[in-house]
């Protein structure tokens, strides 16, 4: 909606420009951030420039941020899922990714894309066994209602895309320009500080009698890397490892 102009801002999971600036595909690989501080890092270093760049001359969107789009957690309706071997033939909802589809079969699972609106409506049917989300959007979408398990997995950390709509942005007046990029990295600052405390609150908002939240040792979420490591080799020599220093992989 902000390509086509009918919005001048929103934000956006950075999968919807991996197109147009391949080195966010790093970004779609698991375990690949190990804290948001070195994320953080080289998104706002030579790593986001790049991308930013590319998205600034490739899309009709203008880079404003990248925001945080948390940690992504497991959560199904089936059973507890502690193991790859727990993720075997259950039916995942993904985001629009392919790669995201490579990591989910390396697991197991059958995974299934979805835009996250369809995913909503039909959270509570048959179509989708289990899901991954930032535990914000597991408790917000309604998830947490249909899901009794949640695996604090953290197999993937998103950011977001804050965009503008280029054409607009040229528009603008400079005064007006000017307020819009002074005010971007206020925003993002802001952003990124409430989506580091979210986890805590969620939690303290799930109800035990109706989810059960699994934390795996290092030895468990050590079986999940074991499992995605194929994966995580093959984008390596395809994105080059320069991008994975970078981010500190």
């Amino acid at each position: 909606m902000v390509e086509s102009g009918e919005l001048s801002f929103c934000y956006m999971s950075t999968v919807r420009f991996s197109k147009a600036a391949p080195q966010l595909q790093l970004l779609e690989l698991p375990f690949v951030v190990k804290d948001r501080v070195a994320a953080f890092k080289a998104l706002d270093g030579e790593f986001g420039a790049a991308a930013r760049r590319d998205i600034d001359s490739k899309t009709k969107c203008r880079l404003l941020g990248f925001w945080d789009n948390g940690y992504r957690y497991l959560s199904n309706r089936v059973h507890p899922i502690r193991k790859p071997e727990d993720c075997r033939g259950l039916r995942i909802r993904t985001q629009m990714s392919d790669l995201h589809g490579e990591v989910f079969r390396a697991l197991g699972f059958e995974p299934i894309k979805a835009d996250i609106k369809d995913f909503v409506e039909q959270v509570g049917g048959d179509r989708f066994q289990a899901q991954d989300n930032p535990l914000t959007n597991i408790y917000n979408f309604g998830v947490h209602k249909h899901h009794r398990y949640i695996t604090l997995t953290a197999h993937f950390w998103g950011a977001s895309a804050f965009v503008c709509n280029a054409a607009q942005y040229a528009s603008w007046p400079k005064e007006v320009q000017d307020a819009v990029n002074a005010a971007a990295p206020e925003t993002t600052a802001y952003q990124r500080h409430l989506a580091a405390i979210e986890d805590a609150e969620i939690m303290k908002k799930l109800d035990p009698a109706h989810n059960e939240v699994i934390e795996l040792s290092e030895t468990e979420r050590g079986a999940f890397r074991k499992a995605v490591q194929p994966v995580l080799d093959k984008y390596r020599r395809e994105l080059g490892p320069q991008y994975f220093v970078q981010l500190g992989a």
